[in-house]
């Protein structure tokens, strides 16, 4: 039996502010790729893209989706793109109900407005055409991968605890 949860989904449809809420309401352990990711390479997300390239930030990604990926009791909150990579959804698929976090383009670029500096994809003229553009190529990875589907739009951080772990159940 599966003990450990995958967030997936696009940036700022709650993988972060909803794992850590889930694990600590189920007791489990939160673990995040991207600050896991970070750790590694002794630099910022933002600074991987710019100076090593996106590429080996996805290097990091499949090497830190790895390490995580075969643990127990655990609540991981993965990147956005983890599901760009077969690879990572594979592993994670082996000891983690996988669960798609989505939201609307407005309400993505309202929740990722603060911290654009963060986010290297998102560091364009048009931001909202942008994510728009990112989730229509993204949609299907995250289809594929995902055992349950939650939209965020609408919902506080609490509720879409509640609708996780009831759909886990």
């Amino acid at each position: 039996m599966k003990t450990s949860i995958a967030l997936i989904g696009f940036m700022g449809t709650g993988k972060t502010v909803v794992g850590k809420a889930m694990a600590q309401r189920l007791c489990k352990e939160f673990i995040e790729t991207d600050s896991l990711v970070e750790q590694k390479a002794g630099k910022t997300i933002a600074e991987i893209f710019q100076q090593d390239s996106e590429i080996r930030f996805r290097e990091l990604e499949i090497e830190t989706v790895k390490d995580v990926a075969g643990k127990k009791n655990v609540v991981i909150a993965c990147g956005g793109g983890v599901v760009l990579n077969k690879i990572n959804v594979d592993r994670l698929r082996k000891e983690n109900i996988i669960v798609c976090l989505t939201a609307s383009p407005r309400i993505i670029l309202k929740r990722t407005n603060k911290d654009d500096s963060e986010r290297p994809l998102l560091m364009t003229a048009n931001r909202i055409l942008n994510i728009q553009d990112l989730l229509r190529f993204r949609k299907p990875f995250y289809e594929r991968s995902a055992d349950i589907t939650i939209d965020t739009t609408r919902f506080d951080i609490g509720e879409v605890v509640e609708e996780i772990i009831k759909k886990v159940k």
